[in-house]
């Protein structure tokens, strides 16, 4: 894992030399143990190294050879380098170092682009083909590891973090409004997005190749690849016994480093399947990590952390996190993720890491078992998407004045029994509804422009035509791949770890497992209320019948206590501060009420409130960094909402 960055364009060395190092120097946190800098008439590319595979001098980045003058910085892991290198040595080729990145260089060089459609793992990379004069920014295949690229001055310039880009000291600071539209309403922003006009990311498992003057952006893998394919053979047990087998050897290759490998486990059966398997592939105890908060306000997964690491014999460790500065926390956070970001988990992640920090540099986790193997409560209930819809929606209002319960039910109803699916899918995805929408806390010229220059809904309604085939939970499960998980859940764990120097690996995202849950019928996952079946059948004896039978287990952020107690100060400060309201168009008298209420628990407003707080310090954030720049000549805008 590593930062990457560069630009593309010609222009004065020196000046280029300079951005790169600025833009690589906002990436030190990515990459503590070294830098490095490659430049032609072309490109320059920046790297910070994270050392994981390779620890020699062979390993560093950006790498060239010299057969060729082809050259990558590149950050991630390809798991499947073992197996290439055998292939390309095979062929004849023959190899300097130990490392990934040069099996990628010497897979384009023998195979061109279709060399690369043939890496597995997560990565994100910028490779510049001397001969060609050809520049690929290519992603993995569900968007792991980030990259972000902007226009500016003629030139394009990329990079791990959007901070990054800013450090080019060249990009207008204009908002998006579909983004902004977006974030209001689910706490992130969708696809291509960022809260910046200027700023765009490879969307997952797309390239963009620069070749001269042609430029193209386009998919070089896409999900319905897998879905045309065949389902498992056999039936439900025989497909299990696949899913286990796929995991072992998932978690096998991703074990692979030069460094020491650790497990952030919960005690919920996706990090609990994942320590299975390495204390089955691997012959020494696998070092496990579990956190206990004191902010949890009654959540506490240590004993069921416990009690696996024990079954499994783990060399395991409990961590005991104080949150007393939430507000530094958040802070850094905000300034990571580089946008407005509201999904709370990210703090407990990000202290987790800071705790670590120094003992590991690589730790396995659980992520995307939920999606691959319907793990969210939304999933059983769209398995009555019909009943829902014959639900009368007389009984709505009612419903929603029996307190915090019947608000929550009439919600969930009145989303599951939309009759468009894009609506139905996203509305079970937020706490808003149309009752309550996020947009009524804008100045009505601000309510009245978004209303009718944006759709918070676009991303969803695309999935909804995409995966128009599927019944409703495989649509889901299929729309929280391509939306959910690249635009909230990875950069939640990419920012929070790699802000500390820690790589997070997700062994049930591997090809080898992802492809085979993709494939399996969707009654193979959920029935009734029971979820993740293949899964819990596929651990049936590797688990103890308790962990298997458990609930859904994770991080818990009480951020709805946090704004009644603790964060009512800061909050109340940043929502009622009167240049902030200006900028975002925001109802000063509505922020009072929101806060009011809330504080009194006459309405729990708590995620509304955290997405605005949210906003406001990373507005914060970058108006502190826009005002250094500026001292240091830069002209850049001041923040503004446009179309």
């Amino acid at each position: 894992m590593c930062g990457i960055c560069g630009i593309y364009g010609r222009g004065g060395h020196d000046e280029r030399y300079a951005m790169v190092t600025r833009m690589a120097a906002a990436l030190a946190h990515r990459g503590p143990d070294g830098e490095g800098v490659f430049m032609d008439d072309e490109v320059t590319l920046g790297h910070r190294r994270l050392s994981v595979l390779d620890l020699s001098p062979t390993g560093a980045q950006p790498m060239t050879l010299a057969a060729s003058g082809t050259t990558i910085t590149y950050n991630g892991e390809v798991y499947n380098f073992a197996a290439l290198r055998r292939e390309l040595e095979t062929a004849g080729e023959s190899f300097c170092g130990r490392s990934d990145t040069e099996v990628i260089l010497r897979a384009y060089d023998r195979w061109g682009l279709e060399g690369l459609r043939r890496l597995e793992g997560i990565f994100a990379l910028a490779l510049w083909d001397a001969r060609a004069q050809r520049l690929v920014l290519m992603r993995d295949r569900f968007g792991v590891k980030p990259l972000f690229y902007a226009r500016a001055g003629g030139r394009l310039i990329f990079a791990s973090q959007i901070g990054a880009l800013f450090a080019a000291q060249q990009l207008d600071r204009s908002i998006d409004s579909q983004a902004f539209a977006e974030y209001l309403w689910f706490g992130n922003a969708y696809e291509e997005r960022t809260i910046y006009r200027q700023v765009r990311a490879v969307p997952p498992g797309h390239w963009l190749i620069v070749d001269g003057s042609r430029e193209r952006l386009e998919p070089w893998w896409r999900i319905e690849q897998w879905l045309e394919a065949p389902p498992p053979p056999g039936g439900f047990k025989e497909c299990a016994a696949q899913l286990r087998a796929a995991l072992d050897a998932a978690v096998a290759r991703q074990l692979v480093a030069d460094v020491p490998v650790g497990i952030f486990l919960s005690g919920g059966i996706d990090s609990s399947a994942v320590a299975c398997s390495a204390m089955i592939v691997q012959s020494q105890p696998l070092a496990s990590y579990t956190a206990g908060f004191d902010f949890a306000h009654g959540i506490n997964e240590l004993p069921k952390a416990r009690a696996v690491a024990a079954h499994l014999g783990l060399s395991h460790h409990e961590l005991h996190v104080a949150g007393a500065d939430l507000t530094e926390a958040m802070m850094r956070l905000a300034g990571a993720h580089g946008e407005p970001f509201a999904d709370a988990a990210n703090i407990p992640l990000y202290l987790l890491a800071r705790e670590l920090r120094g003992s590991v540099k690589v730790v396995l986790q659980g992520d995307g078992g939920d999606e691959m193997f319907a793990g969210y409560r939304r999933y059983a209930v769209l398995r009555h998407a019909a009943l829902w819809r014959a639900w009368p929606r007389a009984l709505t209002a009612p419903l929603r004045r029996l307190g915090r319960t019947g608000v929550r039910a009439a919600r969930i109803l009145e989303a599951a029994g939309a009759r468009e699916a894009a609506e139905r899918m996203a509305l079970l995805l937020t706490v808003e509804t149309h009752a309550d929408s996020p947009l009524e806390d804008l100045q009505p010229e601000a309510r009245a422009a978004l209303q009718e220059g944006t759709d918070p809904l676009l991303a969803y309604r695309r999935c909804a035509v995409r995966f128009g085939g599927a019944d409703p939970v495989r649509q889901m499960l299929l729309t929280d791949l391509a939306l959910q998980l690249p635009s909230q859940f990875l950069p939640k764990v990419d920012r929070a770890t790699m802000l500390l120097g820690i790589e997070a690996r997700v062994p049930l995202l591997d090809e080898s497992v992802a492809q085979l849950a993709v494939s399996m019928p969707t009654a193979w996952k959920v029935r009734g209320l029971q979820n993740k079946r293949v899964l819990r059948t596929a651990l049936r004896g590797r688990l103890p019948p308790a962990v298997l039978a458990g609930p859904k287990t994770g991080f818990g952020v009480p951020y709805e206590h946090w704004l009644r107690t603790s964060l009512h100060g800061l909050a109340r400060d940043a929502l009622l501060d009167t240049p902030f309201c200006q900028r975002y168009g925001l109802r000063r008298d509505r922020m009072e009420h929101l806060l009011n209420e809330h504080r009194a628990g006459r309405r729990a407003w708590g995620f509304r409130l955290w997405k605005l707080l949210q906003l406001a310090l990373w507005n914060r954030g970058a108006h502190q960094q826009h005002a250094t720049a500026a001292l240091a000549g830069c002209d850049a805008p001041a923040c503004r909402i446009a179309g």
